[in-house]
């Protein structure tokens, strides 16, 4: 039986470029010349043309991407960069001298040399580490936009970025249990909280940094990018390099939820529930010095609330709701502000530290 029945493909619909198959066999009007094609094999031709293509595979004819650009600032006018520039450069040498301040008392003066100084002055160079990861760049940018970054560079600041961020955060877990213990225990606490215990839990908390991070770096980075190299955010974060990938990442942002589990829900528990205790303890202590006590704990209280409440909000919403807008807005907070009120909240307000201080600077105590 022979199909009489006229094809025109590719949408051309012009004289002399319609093509009859009749019995297998293509005639080509324009130049009658007769080409023998299979039914079977131009139906598969046909069928695969409009088969379509998973999206875990990477889209034909696409560019590796080697370098990646941030878009963070470049919307704003010069004038506005140049604003912005003034005040986080400000506010980001302030909080360096903070914390450099904070750890040279704390290394000189030998009052200070027990377990919260301790914990407190490494939670200073974590925060210093993380913000010298991000901030510096984001400065260059803000000066000079559309400076393109490596895509090794790229991976090395989301590395040290993620490693110190995190090892913050369960460097907040043991300040809270150094307040639980000194509190609740305190007749045990030199036991508990003695030189090896204070260097173990440091040292685990970035043990648990370098390995999330090595998890997380590697995760993103086994992803293939073609293509879109715009980054919409004003550091190397996973989120937003997860958007530009053009492989099927649900598995990639499985493991982003699970590490951020890890990271932030079990810690801010653990820390809460610390508290608990810690006020239950308190209200049962004399009244001045009970509000002695709780004033000393209230600092880090705060600062846990601050810290874990913006990167909850940026790492633990569901993906529908994400918006990388507001998540740079709060990244903002939390890396620049925050950094500059941990010094204050901690230290600076610290009865104890202000004495250091004045001893340091003349021997003489700075009023409270």
């Amino acid at each position: 039986m022979v199909d009489r029945s006229w094809v025109s493909l590719g949408g051309m619909q012009r004289r002399g470029q319609e093509k009859r198959i009749s019995g297998g066999t293509v005639f080509m009007k324009e130049k009658r010349r007769k080409v023998t094609v299979p039914h079977r094999v131009l139906g598969g031709l046909l069928q695969d043309s409009f088969r379509p293509r998973p999206p875990s595979v990477s889209r034909p004819n696409s560019t590796a991407v080697t370098e990646f650009l941030f878009e963070d600032f470049s919307s704003f006018g010069w004038k506005h960069r140049i604003v912005f520039f003034v005040v986080f450069l400000t506010l980001y040498l302030l909080t360096l001298s903070g914390k450099v301040i904070i750890v040279t008392i704390i290394l000189l003066d030998c009052h200070l040399h027990t377990p919260m100084y301790f914990f407190l002055s490494m939670q200073s160079i974590s925060e210093t580490c993380y913000t010298v990861a991000i901030i510096p760049r984001m400065l260059s940018d803000l000066l000079s936009p559309h400076q393109r970054i490596a895509i090794q560079g790229c991976g090395t600041q989301l590395f040290f970025y993620l490693t110190f961020d995190i090892n913050d955060c369960f460097l907040l877990i043991v300040m809270g249990y150094d307040h639980y213990v000194a509190i609740c225990n305190p007749l045990r606490y030199s036991i508990i909280m003695g030189k090896r215990s204070c260097v173990h839990l440091a040292s685990g908390s970035l043990g648990i940094g370098l390995t999330m991070a090595i998890v997380q770096v590697t995760s993103v980075f086994g992803l293939p990018f073609c293509d879109d190299f715009v980054i919409f955010h004003f550091f190397c974060d996973v989120r937003p390099l997860l958007k530009l990938a053009c492989a099927d990442t649900t598995v990639n942002e499985n493991i982003n939820f699970v590490v951020s589990v890890c990271v932030l829900v079990l810690p801010m528990h653990l820390v809460f529930l610390s508290y608990v205790l810690i006020i239950s303890t308190i209200l049962k202590i004399a009244s001045a010095e009970g509000r002695k006590t709780f004033a000393t704990c209230a600092s880090h209280l705060t600062v846990v609330i601050i810290h874990y409440g913006c990167t909850s909000i940026i790492y633990l919403k569901p993906k529908s709701q994400s918006s990388l807008g507001q998540d740079r807005l709060i990244s903002v907070t939390y890396t620049v502000i925050t950094s500059l009120l941990n010094p204050v909240a901690y230290s600076l307000r610290n009865k104890e530290v202000k004495d250091a201080l004045g001893r340091a600077l003349g021997g003489k105590p700075l009023p409270t």
